[in-house]
């Protein structure tokens, strides 16, 4: 099992870990926006146990029926979390307004309640760094997608600990309102996840990299023009398809070793990059 496949199964196993403490006190305290970090524990939960298959699918060579690799599985991941994001935070502030509409609020205020909830911002505070770190150095946008998870329940956790101290001074409905708060948070995160991945699914070019392949390229001697350039991200690895013209009196050893150049240039550049140059010949 690799560092990635390491991280992700540890995030499976905390989340569950937090989704069971959460959902006990939240039943037993009544509280509404404890009641709401199990339910995003448990979609952690999920989306850390999707994460792990993910990684394990998306480590896979190219074969005959993916010739690009598996990667994009990792971004197929991330879209599923995020829906599940919105789906999770829909049905909290539902539950919370009903709450806030009826006046039916039944608290108690426990020392085990701050308990769970400081000791889940623990938890998701080093799992989310250990997440983080392994995602940066794999560039896996599914393991992106997990430290996310965990990044935003340490803010949730404090709006929940802040409501529950609202009621215990005697203001029943901020445990309802913190719940909205949680969940108006998750669904800013869920966007701005949800929309990267996408840009990832339908091959999006990262911003200023043609631009930069360009410049790389035209350094080469011998390159005369390019009269295509594609790119397209999938997980780690960026594919780059590139057309240029030679003169036409190179010999094919001398066209090759303009290819080897820009090749070369271009990897120094952009280590994660895989290239396939065409040649055409130039006639003047």
């Amino acid at each position: 099992m690799n560092k990635k496949q390491s991280v992700a199964l540890s995030s499976v196993f905390a989340s569950i870990a937090l989704t069971v403490l959460k959902l006990v006190v939240g039943l037993t305290t009544g509280s509404m926006g404890i009641l709401s970090e199990a339910a995003h524990s448990f979609l952690d939960f999920g989306a850390a146990l999707l994460t792990f298959f993910a990684v394990r699918v998306g480590d896979k060579e190219a074969d005959e029926s993916h010739h690009f690799g598996h990667e994009k599985i990792e971004s197929v991941s991330a879209l599923i979390e995020t829906g599940l994001l919105f789906l999770t935070s829909a049905w909290i502030i539902y539950e919370a307004v009903k709450r806030l509409s009826t006046g039916k609020v039944e608290i108690e205020v426990t020392w085990y309640a701050f308990a769970v909830m400081a000791f889940s911002i623990i938890v998701d505070y080093s799992r989310s760094r250990a997440l983080k770190k392994v995602a940066k150095e794999t560039k896996s946008q599914a393991l992106e997608a997990d430290a996310l998870h965990f990044s935003s329940d340490i803010l949730s956790s404090l709006t929940v600990i802040a409501g529950l101290i609202f009621v215990w001074l005697g203001i029943a409905k901020a445990d309802a309102i913190a719940a909205i708060g949680v969940s108006l948070f998750v669904l800013r995160v869920g966007y701005s996840l949800g929309k990267r991945t996408i840009d990832v699914l339908v091959d999006t070019v990262p911003s200023g990299l043609s631009e930069r392949i360009i410049d790389l390229v035209q350094l080469v001697e011998g390159v005369i023009a390019i009269k295509r350039i594609r790119v397209r991200p999938a997980g780690i690895t960026i594919f780059i398809d590139i057309t240029i013209t030679v003169s036409a009196k190179l010999s094919i050893t001398k066209a090759h070793a303009i290819s080897d150049k820009i090749e070369n240039k271009i990897k120094n550049s952009i280590p994660e990059a895989d290239i396939t140059i065409h040649l055409e010949p130039h006639r003047f």
